[in-house]
């Protein structure tokens, strides 16, 4: 080739270079909430609110199943549309541009969205469950996708979430480690309902109900004014806070129940009446060979002390200590300074300015355990005052200790992740916005047996919070305690048979909720039941009553609805009977209690079937005012129908006009 045709096409190029305009590079910016992914479900049938951020004030366009939509940053840069209904199917692209940030997911389909949410019985994974190796191993189901929101307690509530996320279509793999409860409830809706569904994990083991209620909620239902004072007070100066709650603890202490007058054990100057030394490696108190302490759950105090220059005091501070299992509360000089409950993990408290001082400084540290090992982990290294200028002064002196009463419930520092006041909401339910949903499922209520009088109210206030997020009438299933423990021998008070007592009467009173029974199917020895796959099945039945509105087929077995009595019987009606009443293992029922008031005094009831009722025949039938029905941790139950659905647990009322 000679050099004039290249020579021509070089200067061409040149030319061409000068000529055509310069095009602005796009980059690929996460315009999108985090929800939106690839593989995403959003809900069928219902306006799509899509959301995300951008520059402030910049113009975002959103195109999306023929749809174009747009809206204006606002000044944080966050911005949202709403696209019109679409019917279930896909998949589809989102593109999402802003100037020239541009992004774009794929794989999206309509479907249903559940929110699966609660503690442990919620989060037990599918590898936990019956038959898990082969259900493993056929979960290829890609039209059920699985979103696990990362575990993460919040002081207020969060926009974004903890850590990654992303939108999994169901495979051996994905769901390895998701709600055995929900993806079994999916696949068995999806042989009605044949959408795609997606499902979204929000759960924490051992939480209590109030951690997932917003704080507005908890405050509009009133008794817990202090507490989220204080929780409001930690959001801004943690250090005030832990001092607040300190006091409100302390309160406690000495107004609780065979209170000794004067047993402050948080002050310097404290009686040391009763105390001991404790071992010098410390750890869990079953092993300090002390036959007291070997199978003891409870409270144990923890004092020692460390001494400080003037130089040295004068500096901030934090205390750093071993693990505590599981709650903690640490005072230093007569202040509390901190408070967790965070089994396995060290403690880490900044101390007030001026709290120091030169000479001897006491710590103390009370130690709630409820079950299995408990106590201050060690060695003396493990615990030390950490100063500013690098100092690391370890309180290596000798730890006393003297244990409490064993059963005593202290009050729980408003944010503790798993007990305490919004905590979980705030970093697990507040991140979802108002993502489309077509239900909530709930299953919790064990952390709160404890106090199962109080759990109707707080499980009414959750339902009515979380639909102001998600919708008015967004339909709720909720899950009655499985059975746990041994059957009594004689009518016992409850506070599992109360949560389950709360959990009937609430989904009763409201259209748009509906129950799954489980008390059948759970395990004597184990507050994890592994047969997640019929309470899927349950929870399936559940939603094709309240959701999908099949009236016909009863949405949990059969439901004493009417009670009537005369001298020496009482007779309770049941509707939503498939076939006949059935008694299983015997003649007739058990589990049948007839109550005094007064005294609360409880006798079982021989029971009898009747066309669709039971007739209990007692002497007590006359005076009794009420009736109760598998009234136990872990009872016997052994009414069912034909179809096998068992009737549930209740508590009725023995009025003049024979309704419960």
């Amino acid at each position: 080739m000679n050099g004039k045709p290249r020579m021509g096409w070089m200067l061409g190029s040149l030319l061409a270079c000068f000529a055509a305009p310069v095009m602005a590079q796009e980059s690929v910016t996460p315009l999108l909430h985090p929800l939106f992914q690839d593989h995403a479900v959003l809900q069928r049938d219902q306006p799509i609110p899509v959301w995300g951020h951008a520059a402030p004030d910049t113009t975002v366009s959103v195109k999306f199943a023929r749809q174009t939509a747009t809206a204006q940053a606002n000044a944080e840069g966050r911005w949202q549309i709403t696209l019109k209904p679409i019917a279930a199917g896909g998949p589809y692209e989102m593109s999402v541009r802003a100037g020239r940030d541009v992004q774009t997911v794929s794989d999206v389909q309509m479907g249903d969205v559940w929110l699966c949410s609660g503690q442990s019985n919620m989060e037990l994974p599918v590898r936990r469950a019956l038959n898990a190796d082969s259900e493993i191993a056929s979960a290829a189901q890609p039209d059920i996708r699985l979103f696990t929101v990362p575990k993460a307690p919040a002081v207020t509530p969060r926009e974004g979430f903890s850590g990654p996320v992303s939108w999994q279509p169901a495979s051996p793999e994905s769901v390895r480690d998701f709600s055995a409860a929900c993806y079994f409830f999916a696949r068995e809706l999806r042989k009605t309902v044949n959408v795609p569904m997606g499902l979204i994990q929000s759960a924490w083991g051992g939480s209590r109900i109030e951690a997932w209620t917003s704080a507005d909620a908890l405050r509009a239902q009133g008794g817990m004014e202090e507490a989220l004072d204080v929780f409001a007070l930690y959001a801004s100066d943690p250090v005030a806070a832990n001092a607040a709650w300190g006091k409100h603890w302390q309160q406690w202490w000495e107004q609780r129940e065979r209170a000794t007058p004067g047993d402050a054990p948080w002050q310097p100057d404290a009686d040391r009446t009763g105390w001991r030394q404790a071992p010098a490696q410390l750890g869990a108190w079953e092993r300090w060979g002390i036959p007291a302490l070997a199978a003891y759950n409870g409270m144990v105090w923890y004092r020692t002390q460390v001494k400080l220059s003037a130089a040295q005091a004068g500096q901030g501070a934090r205390l750093e200590l071993a693990p505590a299992d599981e709650t903690d509360v640490t005072w230093v000089n007569g202040v509390a300074v901190g408070s967790q409950n965070a089994p396995g993990e060290p403690r880490s408290y900044p101390l007030p300015p001026g709290l120091l001082k030169a000479g001897t400084n006491s710590v103390v540290v009370n130690v709630l355990d409820t079950w299995g090992d408990g106590g201050l982990a060690g060695p003396a290294e493990a615990h030390a005052l950490q100063l500013d200028d690098g100092t690391r002064i370890v309180l290596d002196a000798p730890w006393w200790y003297r244990a409490a009463p064993g059963d005593l419930s202290p009050p729980l520092a408003p944010w503790h992740a798993a007990s305490g006041l919004s905590t979980l909401y705030n970093g697990m339910i507040a991140p979802l916005g108002s993502y489309g949903l077509r239900g909530m499922l709930w299953y919790q209520g064990e952390s709160n047996t404890g106090d199962g009088a109080a759990y109707a109210d707080r499980l009414r206030t959750l339902r009515d919070d979380w639909r102001r997020q998600f919708g008015a009438e967004m339909p709720l299933l909720v899950v009655q305690l499985a059975g746990y423990g041994q059957p009594p021998v004689a009518p016992v008070e409850s506070g599992w048979a109360q949560v389950r007592e709360a959990q009937r009467r609430v989904a009763a009173e409201d259209p748009h909720s509906g129950l799954a029974l489980a008390i059948d199917i759970g395990d004597a020895y184990d507050i994890h039941p592994p047969n997640k796959q019929e309470l899927g099945r349950r929870l399936a039945r559940v939603a094709r009553h309240v959701v999908h509105g099949e009236q016909a087929l009863a949405a949990s077995g059969p439901t004493a609805s009417r009670v009537s009595r005369t001298r020496v019987e009482v007779r309770i009606s049941f509707d939503d009977v498939t076939g006949t009443l059935v008694a299983t293992g015997a003649n007739g029922p058990i589990g049948f209690e007839l109550c005094d008031a007064e005294a609360k005094h409880c006798t079982y009831a021989d029971a009898t079937l009747d066309g669709n009722a039971v007739v209990l025949n007692s002497l007590q039938a006359g005076t009794a005012a009420s009736v109760r029905y598998c009234w136990a941790d872990g009872p016997v139950c052994t009414l069912r129908d034909s179809s096998g659905a068992p009737a549930g647990p209740f508590e009725l009322s023995l009025t003049p006009s024979g309704t419960p």
